[in-house]
């Protein structure tokens, strides 16, 4: 079976139309050392039924969190998806990649838009909320330029060193090519944010914080707006576990110009560890230095509820060349997600998941510190925490992801040296009460 549609008839016929004499040809504008000359090491053709049975073989060597015990989060949570969630959106009406350039033709995209960002901001506390980001690193990086541009003066953004590492690498990418700098806030030894080191900090345009931090921690929000405000410079408070809101002061609530989160934990699995979703807040007078879009309700010429796009800094709208963002899919389907899930959980639901997140994950604690962890922090904390292993955890931590099918924490020392030994746990709503308990017998 062929899977080339093109006979040497059509390529002829192609490259007569373009001019050129041969396939070779009509590449010879890639550098000679960037060609490949000894072709490509593929294995041979496989029969259709015999390349199923291949990749089905393949699939089977990877490890999905519905078949195991999950106590890992790190930025990406194993939550329940109520099964209506998963049914609305594959409807066709809602799966698809179409852009709402044209309100007229886009009511149904626009609303369920503007659905989304007004539960946001009341998840937030925020003013407004847009809808165009992948994930909380990109939303973050965003937020980052925002401040940078807005104060002429300064060309550093102090970064708290307890934001999601590889949030922190996304912001380092964003920022290389501008000549703008990171300066890292160090932690205290209870695990949280430096604030006298950020009091000390002159010269910054603002200062991003996250809240329950990447150790799991609970940040004081308001402490660093007040710290912000005396400088005159923007707060930017980021999070990567949506539900913690649930029962959290909002980050609108602490005083926050900006907000970059994850929706990862609205209802959209964590697939491998993809796709995110990013969120984006700010306060209404930030509004026209915001990237992506924003919808707004109005009314029509028979005084009927319309929905339009009422900013939209895509480089191929008004804007052009002035444009704050080149995002070319405003992540609609997760937005979705989010919004579906977020409307059938309500807002009792939304606290009640958030209290059996942070119950658990008490017990979870107390349980392991009985089988010999050692705790590390005092801070508070909301569904993660860090606890030092004992000795021969590590062999015992492998022995359970390949015999008792148990995910046990996140080794910490790849992200911080220092905390060798030194784990992330997680308990969510889906953790039963027997999970931990098996858990930690395991590990005595």
């Amino acid at each position: 079976m062929r899977y080339l549609p093109h006979t040497k008839e059509d390529i002829d016929e192609m490259l007569a139309k373009s001019g050129h004499p041969s396939i070779d040809a009509l590449f010879n504008t890639i550098p000679d050392a960037l060609q490949t000359k000894g072709g490509l090491n593929l294995p041979e053709a496989m029969s259709e039924w015999d390349l199923d049975s291949h990749m089905e073989t393949l699939a089977s060597a990877n490890i999905a969190c519905k078949d195991y015990k999950c106590f890992i989060g790190g930025g990406s949570y194993d939550h329940y998806i109520p099964s209506i969630v998963p049914y609305l959106v594959s409807r066709s009406e809602f799966a698809t990649a179409y852009t709402p350039y044209q309100p007229e033709v886009s009511q149904g995209t626009l609303q369920g838009i503007y659905e989304f960002q007004t539960m946001i901001t009341e998840l937030l506390g925020m003013d407004i909320a847009t809808a165009s980001h992948y994930d909380c690193g990109t939303a973050l990086a965003e937020c980052a330029l925002i401040a940078l541009r807005k104060d002429k003066k300064s060309n550093k953004i102090a970064v708290s060193s307890l934001v999601h590492p590889s949030h922190l690498k996304i912001i380092e990418t964003y920022l290389r090519p501008t000549g703008y700098e990171i300066v890292q806030i160090p932690r205290t030894k209870e695990g949280l944010t430096d604030a006298a080191a950020l009091g000390s900090l002159e010269g910054i345009a603002g200062v991003a914080v996250q809240s329950p931090n990447f150790l799991g921690n609970i940040e004081d929000l308001s402490a660093f707006k007040a710290i912000a405000d005396s400088k005159g410079i923007l707060f930017i408070a980021s999070f990567t576990e949506s539900l913690a809101y649930g029962l959290l002061k909002s980050p609108g609530f602490c005083g926050a110009d900006l907000v970059a989160g994850e929706g990862q934990s609205l209802g959209i699995a964590k697939t491998f560890g993809g796709p995110g979703l990013g969120l984006l807040a700010g306060t209404k007078k930030l509004m026209r230095t915001l990237p992506g879009r924003f919808i707004g309700k109005t009314k029509d010429a028979n005084g009927e509820d319309g929905y339009v796009l009422t900013l939209a800094t895509r480089e191929q709208h008004i804007k052009r060349e002035k444009a704050s963002s080149n995002i070319c899919s405003n992540n609609g389907l997760n937005a979705m997600t989010a919004a579906m899930y977020l409307a059938t959980v309500g807002k009792i639901g939304i606290r009640e998941i958030a209290q059996q997140n942070h119950d658990k994950a008490v017990y979870l604690k107390s349980c392991l510190e009985n089988a010999g962890f050692e705790s590390v922090f005092d801070s508070p904390f909301f569904n993660e925490f860090v606890l030092k292993a004992p000795k021969g955890f590590k062999e015992k931590r492998a022995d359970l992801i390949r015999n008792q099918c148990i995910f046990a924490g996140i080794d910490l020392e790849p992200y911080y040296p220092e905390l060798k030994d030194h784990y992330l746990f997680c308990a969510t709503e889906k953790v039963s009460k027997n999970d931990i308990d098996q858990l930690a017998k395991e590990v005595q």
